[in-house]
């Protein structure tokens, strides 16, 4: 995509889903005795932000949680990322820390959504929106260019990690779809069910959808981190996890995506777009 003077790119950069025995279906109008920074449907599903870190993190709490429970925590995002034209060079105009670290955005909740702006140096400057919908959670996020300098890729990175029952360290549970079907992402590793956690990670798992299949399954970078890719593609940008007791699927899919891809030790869930503009 291509940035230009006072231009703007909106896009929707992913959504992720849920089901389960406690169906999520009908949404409420806001109530007014809701937190500024929580909403939630007539099912019980809701969206807050996290308060432990200041930089922008949405929890998504299921029906009969606790407000605490950490299950499903989305970094909103993790980081943005710019090329400007002719540079070739990524440049990250934004990175999350955890914590008490950065600047608080100031959160306004607007319908069924919660939103804040933010201005990078440079004169870019960002909406990022969550939408709590019927069954689930959209991210939305839109650009735009106040400066002279034009930008051949900008993009933000949605991040979704999952720990408690969604916890999937040895990708067990975590799934893609093929043309045959569903498949388990990592179904061509079996040995990473029994080697000591110290051999499997750290690791990415990582799958095509529209990017050529690597040549090499396996490699080892200078990064120390091991990346395994597996040998087809997927026919849907769209990664899955079920929860310990079965009882709840999460799953994050875009529109288009070049790849989905998972870090097990967070279990995190990626199908990061990059949108033509």
């Amino acid at each position: 995509m291509q940035v230009n003077h006072m231009n703007r790119l909106s896009y929707i950069a992913a959504a992720i889903c849920l089901s389960g025995a406690s169906s999520v279906h009908a949404q409420t109008p806001r109530s007014p005795g809701l937190p500024l920074t929580e909403v939630r449907n007539a099912a019980g599903l809701r969206i807050l932000v996290a308060p432990e870190n200041t930089q922008p993190t949405i929890r998504i709490v299921l029906p009969g949680q606790a407000t605490s429970d950490r299950s499903i925590e989305v970094l909103f995002p993790e980081h943005v990322t710019a090329v400007k034209h002719g540079s070739g060079a990524a440049e990250q105009l934004y990175l999350f820390r955890p914590g008490q670290q950065g600047e608080r955005p100031n959160w306004r909740r607007v319908g069924r959504s919660l939103e804040y702006k933010r201005a990078f140096s440079g004169g870019v400057h960002l909406l990022a929106r969550a939408t709590l919908e019927e069954d689930g959670v959209r991210f939305h996020y839109e650009f735009t260019n106040g400066s002279d300098v034009a930008y051949d890729m900008i993009y933000a990175v949605t991040d979704p990690r999952l720990t408690g029952i969604f916890h999937d360290v040895r990708l067990e549970r975590t799934y893609v779809h093929h043309s045959s079907g569903f498949d388990l992402l990592a179904s061509e590793t079996p040995t990473r069910l029994t080697v000591p956690l110290s051999q499997w990670l750290p690791a990415r798992y990582l799958v095509s959808f529209t990017w050529p299949v690597p040549e090499q399954p396996v490699e080892t970078r200078a990064d120390g981190i091991t990346y395994y890719n597996k040998s087809r593609a997927v026919d849907e940008p769209f990664i899955a996890t079920l929860s310990t007791d079965s009882a709840w699927v999460v799953a994050s899919f875009a529109g288009q995506t070049g790849n989905v891809w998972s870090n097990p030790e967070l279990t995190c869930q990626h199908v990061d777009p990059q949108t033509s503009f």
